[in-house]
């Protein structure tokens, strides 16, 4: 090295060092809604399969930049509305009403947050429901006047309740004794007789079903009423470092995409993750799910937000936050556009995840999805799928003959298109022997009635199925 290489290196190192020492470190701290399954593709999945690392920004003024990546997991929104108000969360996800808490929360702070996508929800309004123990004689919504409900506290569920009630021409205040309870509370309740029914959000219902806990007598889908799950952020975050907004928004149309190739290979992450049942996973997940993972603002989701900023003044508060200026879609228009995806095709499209497979049995390819139905057994990777109702109860039964035994069974509501759990599905066979499926009883004896057939429970469906 000449004398004069020397002194030009050790400058140059110098500048290295100083670089280096200035160098910022970014805290991207995130909140996660687990066991809430439809945040998946806003948290769990991006953060197992570390998406999130793949797409931030690493160029421009990000070049020498180094990230503090924090994951904090929450059972509900109002907590993780708190630690994003008190400036430990920049991003979190919940669903529309504990949405439009935080907004407010953030005003009343001097604060402003923003919800920059939705990522999975139902225009009918599937998902949040009101269950009763598995032996009550209740089978409405109308018979718990007088009775006690208890609800997670300023959840979306606590919002659906409210306006169900209100919808039955009770009051909600006066009619009903409304309590606050946990999921992980409500099942033991629900399991020991200590509460009369029980409104949660995504999953609870149909895992309390699952584990045959629990009966579901009302869907939200029944007050036609959009409700969904979506992510927001903290505004000064979001003003600062949108390049890294942008970059978690693509994480999470990757991991939607993922979902949707393989739902039942991530509806097992889920369950290895959370301890919720992959059953479970995959009625919201797979193919014509009980919701429908959507990262667009389709005029329903704005609705629901307005709503549920309207729904706060059933509780009492009054909320200065407005609908229009709480949504920021430029954020997912962005990460769709650098995905290469089309953001108005998808903002026009009302389409589930389709189902595109054949008859078990038959080979066929599956073309009316009215009355399909699936089987997913233990021990295979994939679900099995049927084109009516009938021909998956015989099937069933012979895969039991063989010692196989169901993980899963699916059918669809005939009147709301909402996918159930079939051992906890009312049905009717009709003169011809096809099965139709229903969420509830008196649903059931009505079509019943209308086609000169016979309402039957799970057991009884079976046996005519057998009778084919």
């Amino acid at each position: 090295m000449t004398p004069i290489t020397r002194p030009l290196l050790a400058v140059a190192l110098s500048l290295s060092a100083l670089a280096s020492a200035n160098a910022e470190t970014i805290r991207v701290a995130i909140g996660t809604q687990d066991t809430t399954i439809n945040c998946a593709t806003g948290g769990l999945l991006i953060r197992e399969l570390r998406l999130l690392e793949k797409y931030l920004p690493r160029e421009g003024r990000y070049k020498d930049a180094s990230y503090d990546i924090q994951w904090k997991n929450f059972t509900s929104g109002a907590p993780l509305t708190n630690e994003m108000v008190a400036d430990k969360l920049d991003i979190g996800s919940m669903a529309d009403f504990p949405g439009a808490n935080n907004g407010t929360a953030f005003l009343k702070a001097g604060k402003q947050s923003f919800f920059i996508t939705v990522l999975s929800g139902s225009t009918l309004g599937s998902g949040n429901g009101v269950v009763v123990p598995k032996a009550s004689s209740i089978t409405s919504l109308s018979e718990l006047k007088g009775r006690t409900i208890s609800v997670p506290f300023a959840s979306t569920a606590h919002g659906m309740l409210l306006r169900a009630i209100a919808a039955q021409g009770l009051d909600p205040q006066k009619d009903v004794n409304i309590i606050t309870q946990a999921p992980e509370v409500a099942g033991p309740a629900l399991q020991a007789n200590k509460i009369e029914a029980h409104a949660d959000f995504v999953p609870f219902s149909e895992l309390f079903e699952h584990r045959g806990i629990a009966r579901k007598i009302y869907d939200g889908a029944q007050a036609s009423t959009p409700t969904y799950h979506g992510t927001l952020v903290a505004g000064d975050f979001a003003k600062k470092h949108p390049e890294i907004v942008v970059a978690f928004l693509r994480a999470a149309l990757e991991a939607d995409r993922l979902i949707a190739a393989e739902p039942e290979k991530y509806s097992e992450l889920i369950e290895k993750v959370t301890g919720i049942e992959a059953a479970v996973n995959y009625l919201y997940h797979g193919p014509l799910g009980l919701q429908t993972r959507d990262n667009s603002w389709k005029p329903e989701y704005r609705k629901a937000l307005a709503t549920s900023i309207e729904t706060l003044k059933l509780m009492g508060r009054e909320s200065p936050l407005k609908a229009e200026s709480f949504i920021d879609d430029s954020y997912i228009r962005a990460a769709f556009k650098a995905a290469g995806l089309d953001y108005e095709a998808r903002l026009k499209s009302y389409d589930k995840l389709p189902l595109k497979a054949h008859d078990a049995v038959t080979g066929k390819p599956i073309t009316d999805f009215q009355r399909v139905a699936g089987i997913w057994l233990l021990g295979e990777p994939k679900v099995r799928h049927y084109a009516s109702i009938e021909g998956a109860f015989a099937d069933l039964r012979k895969l039991e003959a063989e010692g196989g035994k169901a993980r899963g069974i699916y059918v669809h509501d005939l009147l709301h298109r909402i996918k159930l759990l079939a051992p906890n599905a009312w049905f009717v066979a009709d003169a011809k022997g096809q099965l139709s499926a229903f969420l509830q009883k008196d649903a059931a004896n009505a079509y019943a009635a209308a086609v000169k057939g016979k309402a039957l429970d799970f057991a009884a469906a079976q046996a005519a199925a057998k009778a084919l």
